[in-house]
């Protein structure tokens, strides 16, 4: 038999009074490389944590060392968590649409010289990662993609014996993510050892052995194809909506919900939307796509309300110009909006209730008392989402994808005339997306919604979408 590389023995992990991991016990061999899938709150960050802090957790985890030494393990997350210039994390939402405040981020070469002085070195590792373009990029101006690869350049220099990846597709565009797979397998050849938890329909090409993860239980890791073999796509049960959702709210009837002429945003010179025309129409339903970094995000910005660059530029938002003298809370009033990075930013000890309520006041959390009428509102979005048993629970016990459904029903309880969903199934698993894109597509048809939809996976995209705006390199590919 191979040499044992690492061994978890009966890992049994609590927190708050909940269950996370149930007696996991399993064993990774020389020349395997394992994924551990599972669905969303399946307890797969919970095990990448244990991994990491191995040396406090006795004989239940056991690195066992080919060299002698003791094997050093570094984790590469989901989202970089950094420091300003200031040696602070006081970074807020649409910071990076402010060019004079988005300059308070260190750039990826700082922050990478924080590991390693040794510049040659850095190169080689952004080089090896195919992001040598991005080294004096502010890190508030990346893009999913690029975010990824940086976390995974600072943990290379770092030279740990064990990579452990928790969900590296999440947000990444095709080319990304085949790029991502590539990078993965010649660090494997290079003789990293990798440990990625992910979801059943996102199994890497490096993984030689996959164990599935289900409600804190892990099975036996077996081989990547024989995993593939058995996997069964289980009918899902449908999300749809019966009853008419509380109205809070009077908007005022439109033809048009956007329009944009000759629209062009740039930051420090460089280009990021350039000479874009567009317009989406009361009803319509828009795909917008474009690879990692191609603008879709700040295109959004400029309808959200978000971007000061909107007022430079001529846009129409609801029939009237930007600027005439609606406050952008007027106009945040008429939208339901979820982004990753809006998620990124929400106050994690706000409750489940508490965040859905923020939705009816456009706030990243609630500084008002909630009616009686309005907390139907919450109450009704909640439970046709299926988180109303999450109502008391913080942001921060549930898990990413739980965290995802509670701003998707924020997103819906104003009952808005215009849905702005950007990457709105990142984190769910594969039921929970089949039944949230099923229900949007509901409720755009029955409650004749307008929709600017944006998601690297032709599955995510509701039925009702029948129009697209391709980006590619700021400007709109033909």
């Amino acid at each position: 038999m191979k040499q044992l590389l690492l061994e978890v023995s009966d890992l049994t992990v609590k927190a708050g009074g909940q269950l996370l991991l149930e007696h996991v016990s399993f064993a990774v061999h020389a020349g395997q490389q394992l994924a551990v899938a599972g669905a969303s709150g399946s307890g797969k960050t919970s095990l990448l944590k244990c991994l990491a802090a191995y040396q406090s957790t006795g004989d239940q985890i056991r690195f066992h060392s080919i060299t002698g030494k003791k094997p050093s393990v570094a984790v590469i997350g989901q989202q970089l968590r950094f420091k300003n210039l200031a040696n602070t994390s006081t970074f807020y939402y649409q910071q990076r649409y402010n060019s004079t405040e988005s300059s308070d981020a260190k750039d990826v070469y700082t922050v990478l010289s924080e590991t390693s002085r040794n510049e040659s070195e850095i190169n080689e590792v952004l080089a090896l990662l195919r992001i040598s373009h991005v080294k004096h990029t502010s890190l508030l101006q990346l893009s999913n993609g690029e975010n990824k690869k940086v976390q995974l350049a600072k943990a290379l220099l770092e030279r740990p014996d064990w990579l452990l990846l928790d969900n590296p597709y999440t947000g990444l565009d095709a080319a990304a993510r085949t790029s991502l797979d590539e990078i993965l397998t010649q660090l494997a050849a290079a003789g990293f050892q990798l440990l990625i938890v992910t979801s059943p329909a996102l199994i890497p090409q490096v993984a030689t052995h996959v164990a599935l993860l289900e409600n804190g239980t892990m099975s036996v890791p077996e081989e990547k194809e024989k995993f593939l073999a058995q996997r069964s796509v289980k009918p899902v049960p449908r999300l749809e909506v019966k009853n008419e959702p509380p109205q809070l709210y009077e908007y005022p009837d439109f033809e048009t919900a956007v329009k944009m002429k000759g629209i062009s945003v740039s930051y420090n010179g460089k280009a990021i939307l350039d000479d874009i025309n567009w317009e989406v129409k009361k009803g319509e339903c828009w795909n917008i796509s474009g690879h990692n970094g191609s603008g879709k995000s700040t295109l959004l910005s400029l309808v959200n309300a978000d971007n000061p660059q909107a007022f430079a530029n001529n846009i129409y938002l609801f029939d009237r110009k930007k600027g005439s003298g609606e406050s952008i809370w007027d106009i945040k009033r008429k939208i339901g909006y979820v982004s990753p990075e809006l998620h990124h930013h929400f106050e994690a000890n706000a409750t489940a209730e508490e965040v859905v309520a923020s939705g009816l006041f456009d706030t990243i959390g609630l500084f008002r008392t909630v009616s009686a009428e309005q907390k139907k509102a919450v109450n009704y979005w909640m439970t046709l989402m299926e988180t109303d048993a999450l109502a008391k629970k913080r942001l921060a016990q549930l898990s990413h994808g739980q965290q995802r459904l509670v701003l998707l029903a924020r997103a819906m309880v104003k009952n808005p005339p215009l849905l702005i969903l950007d990457e709105p199934c990142q984190g769910l698993d594969h039921e929970k997306v089949v039944q949230f894109v099923q229900l949007v597509d509901d409720i755009c048809v029955k409650l004749q919604k307008t929709l600017i939809y944006v998601s690297h996976y032709k599955e995510e995209i509701p039925a009702c979408v029948t129009k697209e705006l391709r980006l590619w390199q700021g400007k709109i590919a033909v």
